[in-house]
């Protein structure tokens, strides 16, 4: 594939509120199995690999392979989401954080899913990375959003 414009491979860092919102923006309709995603409880990490849409790529239409991780993960809540179903695909749509809304006041980042599902996950704190780990490649449309009836 050649160059995209306006694609540098990302590696970022949320460490706050304000953080969590670009990176947010960056992982909107991210898709990726249930079976791609782990609660590793010993190391307090949820982590999960997507193929991220390439919002950044102007006048493109392109994905890439993106592993994301949150730590000081205190403990995990799914809602509408069928763990068992490994290869069931589901489309991230937004990660938010409420301020001592968990448990014994901790923070909670959500991950909110197409069709209503969520993950939330209590944690001690803001402590989240992104990274590309393949080059991006075409796709056939670009995600859509237009409710309109």
């Amino acid at each position: 594939m050649p160059q995209l414009r306006g694609y540098k491979p990302l590696r970022l860092i949320a460490a706050d509120q304000d953080d969590l919102k670009t990176m947010s923006s960056y992982v909107q309709d991210a898709i990726f199995k249930v079976g791609d995603m782990a609660w590793l409880s010993a190391q307090r990490r949820f982590a999960f690999v997507a193929n991220r849409y390439v919002w950044e790529a102007k006048g493109a239409q392109a994905r890439v392979r993106s592993g994301l991780h949150f730590d000081d993960v205190i403990s995990v809540q799914h809602k509408n989401i069928r763990l068992d179903a490994q290869e069931a695909v589901v489309s991230l749509m937004a990660i938010q954080y409420s301020a001592g809304e968990g448990d014994e006041g901790h923070p909670e980042v959500t991950l909110s899913f197409s069709g209503g599902g969520t993950i939330r996950l209590v944690v001690e704190a803001v402590n989240v990375e992104l990274s590309d780990i393949s080059d991006p490649w075409q796709t056939r449309s670009r995600p859509d959003h237009d409710t309109a009836s």
